[in-house]
């Protein structure tokens, strides 16, 4: 589909906007082209990339058979980190076969058990608070949400090793989320190894290093085969696809990489926001805690989770601020149609979350911040999508609204915080989300509340 809707400024520009603007572009192209337009991206040797809002085009793309699109192509930029065996980048049997195998390990009585491991990291994390601390909210959240990807997803106890994990990991994602770094991923031209000094070079010795202690992490869980074991990576150990057949340990490791990459900053940054909105929303603060007050036992995770208000809360930041701008890139093999539009095949679909959530046909006021939209309204998986949708979906989802409530709900009853102050905050990219920049600085005013 060409014509109106595809921008006209050249294709390396439109590159740089969306990698370092990103909702500043998508908004621009919103408000000129529409629902639909289509942009052209580096790296990807320039195929029309079509972006839709709309919930009918989400909805006729979520629909399209998968034997009709080619997902590794258009997400080939991934493989480096995640690895050929990632269920990002896997097709048609091998993406089912991995669904799979996964699914359970983030679904029903098996994310409960993780409550409590979640709530005691947020409470060592933040044990020395006091009177007056002054806390950036983003760099805490980015703590927190690491430690429970080691412990409950690796299931690696605080050691040596979870150590060397910690520090090599928080590094490494720390300049994965910069523009300047997560370019190299984009050019291949960058990705010349010429030595330790060189980006690429640096990025492929930081790699194996990471990769050495995640392989020692699965050798020695194989050797000890512990069936009691409740931690992710020993489930998915456990686990048996419909020929008998477990996953390698390669398989293994792309897995863990791939949820470490998708599920540590993207959650740290929605907590972020979380923490900013509510706390410029004093009506919206006082609600949630005459909820998290009226708890019988307030140290339950699975009341706290259960809670309406605070669920809508983490909802509609969702909304405003999605886990992820986009759904995963498809691109085309044999031609489709979406919305009576025929698109051919090389034409990259885009369904793009953060402008379906900001729709003034679907939100009222899109831009405005109100938890009771959800409490008075259930909109379809077309219209609220903040973990993408169809069969390429997050599996994480469930997991990540359990997580979030628990460390928002586990801080706000111990503590009182304000913001440091009442600038507007603007998002900014990092990595595949968005967060707000300045980290969102706080002070604690009242400390160790008593439950």
């Amino acid at each position: 589909m060409k014509g109106s809707n595809e921008l006209r400024t050249p294709a390396l520009l439109q590159t740089l906007q969306l990698i370092t603007q990103p909702t500043q572009f998508l908004e621009n192209c919103a408000a000129k082209y529409g629902d639909t337009f289509t942009v052209r991206v580096m790296g990807l040797k320039s195929p029309p990339v079509v972006f839709f809002s709309h919930p009918q085009a989400i909805s006729d793309c979520f629909a399209v058979p998968a034997q009709k699109l080619d997902f590794q192509k258009a997400t080939h930029v991934f493989k480096p980190l995640f690895g050929e065996n990632s269920i990002v980048l896997k097709e048609t049997r091998s993406h089912h076969r991995q669904r799979q195998l996964l699914l359970p390990a983030f679904h029903g009585d098996r994310i409960k058990c993780y409550g409590q491991s979640i709530c005691q990291i947020t409470e060592r994390v933040t044990q020395d608070w006091k009177l007056g601390t002054a806390v950036s909210i983003h760099n805490l959240m980015s703590d927190i949400t690491l430690e429970i990807i080691l412990e409950v997803v690796f299931g690696v106890s605080p050691g040596v090793r979870y150590q060397q994990l910690k520090t090599q990991l928080s590094s490494l994602l720390e300049d994965v989320t910069k523009p300047w770094y997560s370019s190299l991923f984009f050019f291949s031209i960058l990705q010349q190894d010429f030595g330790a000094w060189s980006p690429w070079g640096s990025f492929l010795r930081r790699r194996q290093q990471i990769d050495k202690l995640i392989y020692a992490e699965i050798h020695e869980r194989r050797w000890q085969n512990d069936a009691e074991r409740t931690d992710i990576l020993s489930l998915l150990m456990s686990a048996r696809d419909e020929n008998g057949q477990q996953m390698t340990d390669q398989e293994l490791r792309d897995q863990l990489v791939s949820l470490l990459l998708l599920g540590y900053e993207t959650t740290a940054g929605v907590l972020a926001w979380v923490f900013h909105l509510i706390h410029s929303h004093p009506e919206v603060k006082n609600q949630v805690m005459q909820e998290l007050n009226a708890l019988d036992n307030p140290t339950n995770p699975e009341a706290i989770t259960q809670l309406p208000y605070l669920t809508a809360v983490c909802q509609e930041t969702l909304r405003i601020y999605p886990i992820a701008l986009i759904c995963t890139p498809r691109m085309v093999k044999d031609m489709v149609e979406i919305m009576g539009n025929k698109f051919t095949s090389g034409t990259i679909l885009v369904p793009c979350i953060y402008l379906a959530h900001r729709r003034a046909e679907t939100y009222p006021e899109a831009n405005q911040f109100r938890p009771e939209r959800f409490l008075n309204q259930k909109f379809s998986p077309h219209e609220y999508l903040p973990f993408g949708g169809g069969y390429r979906g997050c599996i994480g989802a469930v997991f990540s609204m359990y997580e979030m409530k628990l460390v928002l709900a586990t801080i706000l009853s111990q503590f009182q915080l304000t913001l440091a102050d009442n600038l507007p905050v603007h998002p900014v990219r990092r990595g595949i989300t968005i967060v707000p920049r300045g980290g969102v600085q706080m002070i604690v005013t009242q400390a160790k509340i008593k439950r």
